[in-house]
């Protein structure tokens, strides 16, 4: 039984392709997606996998304590930390005005509080507000006159909106992003240029707005294209911002026996605020990462 948890934000800083692992449309490989609502997530098995093979060297005996054996090594107890799939919280979108803004909505917006309550974060502003179609929630510096341009569409801004959502979005920017110096820009971007759509609209950029790159596969004794080895795969875009809770129990391993706060603590102090490797096409550079931690003793 899990007795203790962390939030574990992830910001992007490349693409990021988490394979879903079959062909949809004409993307060959497409990103994990919740079945319900489309969004894009990360599985939490794979963040599990991916943590455990960047720390085995930091950890070392501990490793094993906190994450289990190797897979089909043991069977003689049970790691004590799990990772629930990482849900979207904010997904970059081409604004007219400041570059980008980072999007959200209610949905994303209510499940964040939904697990930002879980794990006992109870001072974490952040609101759900109503937004009917076509309508935002925007700070007047993305606006011209009182319409927001994303993309090809333009957005009405909510009356007396921005005021009410903006602790919700400066929460977001000192707790989603690590607090160095050189995330000092996007936290005041995610402060400032933050923005709420309705549902479905949020849902349509998150569906048409990835990215989708083609690639060719080389033959190896020719060193040029294969017949037929064109294919496209989709990646999450830099700046994209999700969340993950991390769960923990006392361990079950008879050596090197910690309790759950300590799993917890040990691994906020090898992750918080650095850089990791998720998903696939690695040597290609995608799957960079920086992992935040929140909640304990963040």
């Amino acid at each position: 039984m899990f007795t203790d948890s962390r939030i574990m934000f992830i910001y992007c800083v490349s693409p990021v392709h988490m394979g879903a692992g079959t062909a949809l449309g004409l993307i060959d490989n497409p990103i994990q997606r919740e079945r319900h609502t489309e969004h894009p997530l990360l599985a939490g098995s794979g963040i599990k996998g991916a943590l455990r093979h960047a720390l085995a060297g930091k950890l070392r005996d501990e490793v094993q304590t906190i994450f289990g054996p190797e897979a089909g090594s043991s069977s003689e107890h049970a790691g004590a930390v799990s990772f629930s799939d990482a849900q979207l919280v904010l997904f970059p979108i081409r604004s007219i005005k400041e570059g980008f803004v980072y999007a959200t909505s209610s949905l994303a917006l209510a499940k964040l509080a939904r697990l930002l309550d879980i794990a006992g974060i109870s001072d974490h502003r952040i609101k759900c507000p109503t937004i009917s179609a076509a309508e935002c929630i925007a700070n007047d510096s993305l606006l011209s006159g009182n319409t927001l341009y994303l993309e090809n569409y333009a957005y009405t801004n909510k009356a007396n909106s921005w005021e009410d959502f903006k602790p919700a979005a400066e929460w977001l920017g000192e707790n989603a992003v690590p607090a160095n110096d050189s995330f000092e820009f996007f936290r005041e971007k995610i402060k400032n240029h933050t923005i709420v759509l309705n549902d479905s609209e949020f849902s349509f950029f998150v569906k048409n707005a990835t990215g989708v790159e083609p690639h060719v596969r080389i033959d190896d004794a020719s060193g040029t294209a294969k017949e037929g080895g064109l294919f496209y795969t989709e990646n999450l875009p830099p700046e994209t911002v999700l969340v993950s809770l991390v769960m923990a129990s006392d361990s079950r391993r008879k050596e090197g026996e910690m309790s759950a706060p300590q799993i917890l603590e040990k691994i906020q102090e090898h992750c918080d605020g650095k850089p990791f490797q998720l998903g696939g096409d690695a040597t290609t550079g995608r799957g960079q990462v920086i992992l935040r931690f929140c909640g304990g003793g963040s």
